[in-house]
């Protein structure tokens, strides 16, 4: 099993249910067997004004959004002891609303939200149909490894915001 180093940044001032490190790490260990060597990642809990401004700058959206994720390359001259996968930033006010609306556990959501964003950090993603079936699979089974149920089922139907 490789190793995962989280680092958890609290840039938020907004209340808020959110996670520690220790639950970030917990979530993210069942991805941590499949890795192949050591890596790392940070995850950043921002605001509103935060998420919109990095939203806007990077995806041309301008609202926040409940996780961006930023994979990191390393220049070709640099050797690292250890991979380092990127940052995940996610917005509580964002994230907190959506498991309210979508009346989940808050922190069965944050959970999501970590794990979808360092799928996000590994190469997944879901622009296309056949790449969004395997990677709300994969969440789905890290999930489940985790005791958190279907994300993508709420009320008895399916959602379709990640």
């Amino acid at each position: 099993m490789s190793t995962l180093e989280v680092t958890l940044q609290d840039a938020c001032t907004a209340p808020g249910e959110r996670p520690d490190e220790a639950m970030v790490v917990n979530w993210l260990a069942p991805l941590a067997t499949r890795l192949d060597s050591a890596s790392g990642l940070t995850v950043r809990l921002v605001d509103s004004a935060e998420s919109q401004q990095l939203n806007n700058t990077y995806r041309g959206k301008d609202k926040p959004t409940n996780v961006l994720s930023f994979p990191f390359e390393a220049p070709a001259d640099i050797p690292l002891d250890e991979d380092y996968l990127g940052d995940l930033v996610i917005c509580v006010p964002v994230v907190n609303q959506e498991a309210e609306e979508q009346q989940k556990p808050i922190l069965h959501h944050w959970a999501h939200m970590v794990i979808h964003g360092a799928l996000h950090l590994l190469g997944y993603d879901h622009i296309s149909d056949d790449d969004a079936e395997e990677m709300e699979q994969l969440e789905r089974e890290l999930l489940f490894q985790l005791g958190i149920p279907d994300p993508y089922i709420i009320n008895g139907s399916e959602n379709l915001t990640p």
